[in-house]
């Protein structure tokens, strides 16, 4: 997992995000029928998603990028550290802290090669 949210309530932390989003407080982010969530600032927008997991004490994503595009350094980072600026202003009360992964790790989906 790339992104990790150390937290009492896991389900509470990703319903209060989606919450966020839904009632427009969020706006550089929303999330699809899978739950994945994306950027939407065009430049960045369905380029990678963020999948969450959630176990005890901890609200994980993963980061899927696109099949048909090499994932880069520039949308991976930026990723990873938008969404986790985005999770401090908005949700910083439900969780302890948040760790980011300088590189993939197995449960992410990196695109280096396009067929």
């Amino acid at each position: 997992m790339s992104v990790n949210f150390e937290t009492a309530d896991p389900s509470k932390l990703l319903a209060a995000f989606k919450k966020a989003i839904d009632d427009k407080k969020v706006v550089t982010w929303s999330y699809d029928s899978d739950g994945d969530f994306t950027h939407t600032p065009e430049q960045w927008k369905n380029r990678a998603w963020l999948r969450p997991r959630i176990s005890s004490g901890k609200l994980s994503f993963s980061f899927l990028g696109k099949q048909r595009e090499v994932t880069t350094w520039e949308v991976y980072s930026v990723y990873h550290g938008r969404f986790t600026e985005s999770m401090m202003a908005h949700c910083h009360d439900l969780f302890d802290r948040a760790s980011v992964r300088s590189k993939p790790t197995a449960d992410d989906s990196i695109t280096t090669k396009v067929a």
